[in-house]
């Protein structure tokens, strides 16, 4: 099958889902350089981009109880908290005094708050700093809809118009029933995921996609999850970039599993970027897999290191989240042969950027 598939990528041809199943038995170098094929065809400059941007956990209080997230409490809580605008616009402030210019917010589901509470604070980060609000996640739309008896269509339409510029494809998980019973049953099922993306695209902003495998899934069940990604983006064309990332099993009621190693992670990326032939950007996940993973997932089909992540929590409390810096990510870049280059939401090139001899390689 091999031989086949080969043929198939090289010539600019779709791969099946039973193609795509086989790809994970095949060897990892000859993944890479498969998925390099396909990325060449998006990123024939060399160049290898980062983001310069802050996630800011604006509340920790959630009503969903994942069994993989070390990070939630539930209201009440002595430890809960709900951060007030004034604190969000002082983190904000730290972001643009260093150049940067994506403002992520995640939190819990906290039903205690809202349409109000967003739509004041994004009117007020636009008011006072031109960055780009990629923010909220499917999740956190369903359920403020829930809570204000509107549909996903008209609280996205409202978030919209006070300075929500994308939504980040946070909550996609495995969009596999099976899985999502287990490791999140009270988060909105997969074709609700699916649909709140399919509203956004409807009055014309974008999102990203995301996988979090190496849970509880099968090799067939991050298929699957792929394929309805690719389907949906071939119906709307939503998706800017797909980012797909490894479970953190540390502090959470999945400790149990064993941790997925590089050679998974890369594999997964590879394979990811074949079979997601309509996809532009793929991101290699430096905060959780480490740098030199990172740095090898450029090799691998990724054309993005992500972003810095300024004050980053959820995964922090897995212990296992990667500090990084805008040095740290031109450095790695030059490692692995490219040209280092910070971009915005919409992955535009800011700046490129030369080596310590005055070197932007070719």
């Amino acid at each position: 099958m091999r031989s086949v598939i080969e043929s198939k990528i090289i010539l600019g041809q779709r791969i099946s889902d039973e193609e795509c199943r086989y790809l994970f038995s095949e060897e990892l170098p000859w993944l890479g350089k498969m998925a390099t094929v396909v990325k060449q065809r998006y990123h024939a400059d060399n160049i290898a981009t980062f983001l310069v941007d802050i996630n800011i956990n604006y509340t920790n209080v959630c009503i969903c109880d994942c069994d993989f997230c070390a990070f939630y409490v539930k209201d009440g809580d002595p430890s809960a908290y709900v951060m007030s605008t004034e604190q969000i616009l002082e983190r904000v402030q730290r972001l643009v005094d260093i150049g940067g210019t994506q403002v992520l917010l995640q939190g819990g589901v906290n039903i205690n708050l809202g349409i109000d509470y967003y739509t004041a604070l994004f009117r007020a980060i636009k008011a006072r700093f031109d960055v780009y609000i990629h923010s909220l996640s499917p999740v956190e739309i369903y359920f403020l809809a829930q809570k204000e008896k509107k549909t996903v269509k008209e609280i996205l339409t409202v978030l919209h118009r006070a300075g929500l510029d994308s939504l980040p494809g946070g909550g996609a998980e495995i969009l596999v029933e099976r899985v999502r019973k287990q490791i999140s049953p009270k988060k909105i099922p997969a074709g609700m995921w699916l649909s709140v993306m399919r509203d956004v695209h409807s009055i014309g902003m974008e999102a990203t996609a995301t996988m979090m495998f190496g849970s509880v899934e099968t090799e067939a069940e991050r298929v699957e999850h792929l394929k309805k990604i690719r389907d949906l983006q071939d119906e709307t064309g939503v998706f800017r970039a797909f980012i797909p990332w490894t479970f953190q099993p540390g502090s959470t009621r999945l400790d149990h599993v064993i941790l997925a190693g590089g050679g998974e992670y890369l594999k997964t990326l590879a394979i990811s970027r074949i079979y997601l032939d309509n996809i532009r950007n793929f991101g290699s996940g430096c905060i959780t897999e480490g740098m030199k993973v990172a740095e090898l997932g450029l090799l691998f089909g990724a054309n993005d290191m992500g972003g810095i992540l300024m004050d980053e929590k959820v995964l922090e409390k897995t212990g296992t989240a990667t500090r990084t810096n805008s040095e740290d990510m031109k450095r790695v870049i030059f490692n692995a042969g490219f040209v280092p280059a910070k971009r915005n939401t919409r992955y535009e090139v800011l700046e490129t950027y030369e080596d310590n001899y005055g070197r932007a390689h070719a």
